[in-house]
């Protein structure tokens, strides 16, 4: 078996580490307040497309994505956190499959994170938006992890929490699990997939038993 796994709202919680970020890279450009909710609300999203939607003109967008960067770099350790039994799902689920990791978030960053939680260790591949062209929901970034995979004879599985990681595993043509520990409802998932659970855990155990 394969189990790709979501990071933000999946396994890890880096909720005001972008909050943050957002708003330091706001103040850097002399931009109008935004409210919190309304950037927590597009988590999961890529930077330029989170930037568009909160309204920074499209000709501004990488700057402030720069901007974002180079900030996020230096506080994204200090202000993430694994999820509630996120570490164990990820260490039993090592134990019956093959893992990989693909996000939206920058990949390298995506890589500090995981090695900072020491977890790097159990992902064959991790896949982050500077890997690919079309990120989730496109099916792009699943297809760019299984390359790397041994796929033959296996299940592949996606876990995660948002519409976009079951839109990218719909499109991909694999089985995908949404959990509700991170920013989409019950109700939102389930249009997108038949199996909604608690956490990765849960996901993880569920897997197990199949």
């Amino acid at each position: 078996m394969i189990i790709l796994f979501d990071l933000d709202g999946t396994l890890i919680d880096s909720t005001d580490a972008i909050v943050d970020t957002f708003q330091h890279s706001f103040k850097v450009h002399n931009y109008p307040h935004v409210n919190n909710e309304k950037i927590k609300a597009l988590i999961g999203y890529p930077l330029d497309i989170m930037y568009e939607e909160l309204g920074v003109d499209k000709n501004m967008i990488w700057d402030y994505v720069d901007t974002y960067k180079e900030e996020y770099r230096k506080i994204s350790t200090i202000k993430t956190q694994m999820l509630p039994n996120a570490t164990q799902a990820v260490k039993i689920a090592s134990q019956f499959a093959t893992l990989g990791i693909v996000t939206t978030k920058t990949g390298k960053y995506s890589k500090i994170l995981m090695e900072h939680f020491g977890l790097m260790e159990y992902f064959e591949v991790l896949i982050g938006r500077e890997d690919v062209i079309n990120p989730k929901p496109h099916e792009e970034p699943i297809i760019k992890a299984l390359e790397s995979m041994n796929t033959k004879n296996r299940e592949v599985w996606m876990i995660g929490d948002t519409k976009l990681d079951l839109l990218s595993a719909k499109n991909a043509n694999i089985n995908s699990i949404g959990v509700l520990s991170g920013y989409d409802s019950f109700d939102t998932l389930k249009k997108f997939t038949d199996i909604v659970l608690t956490d990765a855990l849960e996901a993880t155990t569920y897997l197990q038993n199949k």
